[in-house]
């Protein structure tokens, strides 16, 4: 009975997946999890790294409590972007800073004066974004050039964790990839950007390890923590969408992929970064995959718009379940009003509920008051924007797109796979609900030789997991309603 532990951190939770392999069929069970949210401070955003890797060391020693010494390892995977800084000591030189801080925009003309946007994405192939490690680094070292001094090693989020459970400095391909700071060609950090950029020699990035290969064994003050024995820690894909994308069992090469949780992430395997003009305009993005190759993708507001509303009503003691909102998104009129859930006002507003009110305000539309009104504007938004976002893929691309496999806590939402289906008139599949996890977990059984290769590893994902169906509906309503939803985009241009 081979069993590893997939440690797979969110931007709102965490938690500790045990993965057993047994007869080529995965069997997967939650060990621990817990609410992740950043803090702040001086009016910057942070995450509680002591708080999280406390958090870990619980998961564990509740798995060895009950399992003892039966595990073969362990990888992490988050979300994308994030680093932490290590002094020359060893010691994290304090928590690292959260994606979610507006500062960045501000800096990312003064960072385009020095190297153009679009020289940027020829070098890197990744979007220019505020949220971009990148613009992120610039702003923190512009404004606190001590930090830099201190600092020995800077080291992605998932490879901190690593960091703190094996004592390794080494970073990894997929998350490096997000960081728009990685030259495509060479797969290592971009020495002219940092030169042009930073007016430094270089930035004390660690060095980029190969994904799926055992990075160490953990410490023995963890081990003495958790009561266990030294465990294998897996250098698996850090960027928990590369590990998503790892358990998604893609029909073929016309299948576009959904990776789907507080950002829906839609994108296509390629073997090289597409970094052509149609590809710069549209704002995609070419980050690192599992088998060392690419996927082009466009980051989109995904499941944050509902998070954020149901958490409002919450703090107003109006909270509702899953089931009173569908029921009052049923009893909804559909295609009311609409919104551009990309928008930049809806990245971290004050309130949700009235950003968005503003919104249809603003583009004299109905403005929603109720919540099934709201939610139902959120809901059908996505889905017209998904489609919006595949049909641009599909000109990138140049190749057709048939069909849809969504994956990731966001698929647990039926409502919004059932109107992704109907607004992009293709066949959705969905499944696994623990994507990260599972990719994460697969590329641990890779690494430790227990599984051959993706192809063998996504085969094993098919027959392990139930995957959904969902067919398109009501089309030619959509089809309508999305006119609409173009003409607002328009407008929003100009």
């Amino acid at each position: 009975m081979k069993k590893v532990i997939a440690v797979d951190i969110g931007a709102s939770n965490g938690r500790l997946i045990s993965v057993q392999l047994e007869e080529h069929k995965l069997y997967t069970e939650e060990i621990h999890r817990f609410p992740n949210q950043p803090y702040e401070r001086n009016g910057y955003l942070f995450w509680d790294v002591n708080y999280f890797f406390r958090e870990i060391k619980q998961g564990l020693k509740k798995f060895t409590s009950v399992e003892g010494n039966r595990l073969l390892g362990i990888g992490v995977d988050t979300w994308g972007v994030d680093v932490g800084f290590i002094s020359r000591e060893d010691e994290l030189v304090e928590d690292p800073y959260s994606y979610r801080n507006t500062h960045t925009a501000e800096r990312m003309k003064e960072v385009h004066v020095q190297l153009s946007d679009k020289s940027l994405f020829e070098r890197t192939g990744v979007e220019s974004a505020s949220i971009n490690t990148l613009y992120q680094l610039y702003d923190i070292f512009k404004q606190r050039p001590e930090l830099l001094k201190e600092t020995g090693t800077i080291l992605t989020m998932p490879s901190l964790v690593n960091f703190l459970l094996t004592g390794k400095k080494k970073n990894e391909f997929t998350h490096m990839s997000t960081t728009q700071l990685m030259n495509w060609r060479s797969k290592g950090v971009d020495e002219e950007i940092i030169s042009t950029v930073f007016q430094q020699n270089h930035l004390p990035f660690a060095e980029i390890a190969a994904t799926n290969s055992v990075l160490g064994k953990t410490k023995l003050s963890v081990n003495q923590d958790v009561g266990m024995e030294a465990v294998s820690v897996i250098n698996v894909p850090g960027h928990d969408t590369a590990c998503a994308l790892a358990a998604m069992p893609l029909q073929d090469d016309k299948t576009v992929f959904m990776s789907c949780g507080t950002w829906v992430l839609i994108g296509i395997e390629v073997e090289q970064p597409v970094v052509n003009e149609k590809a710069y305009k549209w704002g995609f993005t070419n980050e690192g995959t599992i088998n060392n190759s690419f996927r082009l993708q466009k980051n989109n507001m995904g499941l944050w718009l509902l998070q954020q509303c149901k958490k409002e009503w919450e703090a107003a003691s109006e909270a509702i379940s899953y089931k009173e909102a569908d029921l009052l998104i049923e009893k909804s009129v559909p295609f009311q009003t609409f919104i551009d859930p990309d928008h930049h006002g809806f990245f971290n507003p004050d309130s949700m509920v009235k950003q968005i009110q503003g919104f249809c305000k603003d583009t004299g539309q109905y403005i929603p008051t109720t919540k099934g009104e709201i939610l139902r504007c959120i809901l059908e938004s996505l889905a017209l924007k998904y489609r919006y976002i595949i049909d641009g893929l599909e000109g990138i691309a140049e190749q057709d797109i048939n069909s849809i496999h969504m994956a990731g806590g966001g698929i647990q939402n039926r409502r919004l796979c059932q109107f992704t289906a109907s607004a992009t008139n293709r066949h959705v599949r969905t499944g696994p609900v623990e994507a990260s996890a599972i990719g994460n977990a697969l590329a641990q059984f890779i690494a430790l030789g227990e599984i051959n290769d993706l192809e063998e590893a996504r085969k094993v994902v098919a027959q392990s997991f139930e995957m959904n169906s969902y067919q398109p509906q009501n089309h030619a309503n959509w089809n309508t309603a999305y006119k609409r939803f173009c003409a607002l985009l328009t407008m929003e241009e100009e």
